[in-house]
């Protein structure tokens, strides 16, 4: 079993409160749990309101195919013009 982890921290320049964070990343959080079936949450920064942190899991037989989940998740978040990337992590264990 091979589990990939990743965090990925994002500025949202455009938010003015925390109810429009949580509107932006419960879209972006929906988009992606649908397109790649991964888990994700955010994961920190919940008081502050132009930033987030967000956490994505996804468990496979594959290194390859964890990776290119991962990595095509990173893609989809970063299409989103309302953000920018500030970081992002990725770990795979074996």
């Amino acid at each position: 079993m091979i589990v990939g982890v990743s965090t990925i921290e994002i500025y949202i320049p455009q938010s003015t409160s925390l109810k429009e964070k949580r509107k932006i990343l419960n879209g972006i959080k929906s988009r992606v749990k649908n397109k790649f079936n991964v888990s994700i949450s955010e994961v920190g920064y919940l008081d502050k309101w132009q930033r987030a942190l967000i956490g994505i899991s996804t468990v496979s037989n594959s290194t390859k195919m964890v990776d290119s989940v991962l990595s095509g998740v990173l893609r989809e978040i970063s299409s989103d013009l309302r953000i920018e990337i500030i970081d992002y992590k990725m770990e795979i264990r074996v």
